[in-house]
């Protein structure tokens, strides 16, 4: 008898250690995920700020203001700030039907069409064309919205590398 209470008291101890570190774990990632940003408002989703999300991460900004392009998050912000509330169309108009769609609910035929799009611009276009889908209310497919951060991410380093040379 007194080996199953041992045995018991055991149990409950690790399973207490293992939630605690399961709960510990997922706070850490859910402060560690990037800020979903609202079109709308340009403002993240969780009701915060942009400034207090970048200030509460360390300052990602360089002495003229301007993202220093070395964090997904300067990508994501700076692709959704728009500087214009122009639209403008990159020859992509059928892409208006998917307006208000989640960026989960997409086919693998539709997400085709995003990346048939992303991939026949030109790279001085891209920046203003993920501005461009985000004024008019379209969500990119998660995929495709990784793909277009990635192309982002490299144009700067590449900006960057022929600066400094």
């Amino acid at each position: 008898m007194t080996g199953a209470l041992i045995i018991l008291a055991a149990l409950i101890v690790v399973g207490l250690i293992l939630y605690i570190n399961e709960y510990l774990e997922h706070k850490r990632d859910a402060a560690a995920a990037p800020t979903v940003v609202d079109p709308k408002d340009r403002k993240p989703a969780s009701g915060g700020d942009i400034r207090e999300a970048q200030e509460a991460e360390g300052n990602h900004d360089n002495q003229d203001g301007e993202c220093c392009g070395m964090h997904i998050t300067c990508e994501r912000d700076s692709l959704l700030t728009a500087l214009a509330d122009k639209i403008e169309y990159y020859e992509d108009e059928e892409l208006d039907r998917f307006a208000g769609r989640a960026a989960d609910a997409y086919s693998p035929k539709e997400i085709d069409e995003f990346r048939e799009v992303l991939l026949t611009l030109r790279p001085e276009e891209i920046a203003g064309w993920a501005r461009s889908i985000q004024l008019r209310g379209i969500t990119l497919p998660s995929d495709v919205c990784d793909e277009l951060l990635m192309i982002v991410a490299e144009a700067r380093a590449a900006k960057t590398k022929n600066q400094e040379s």
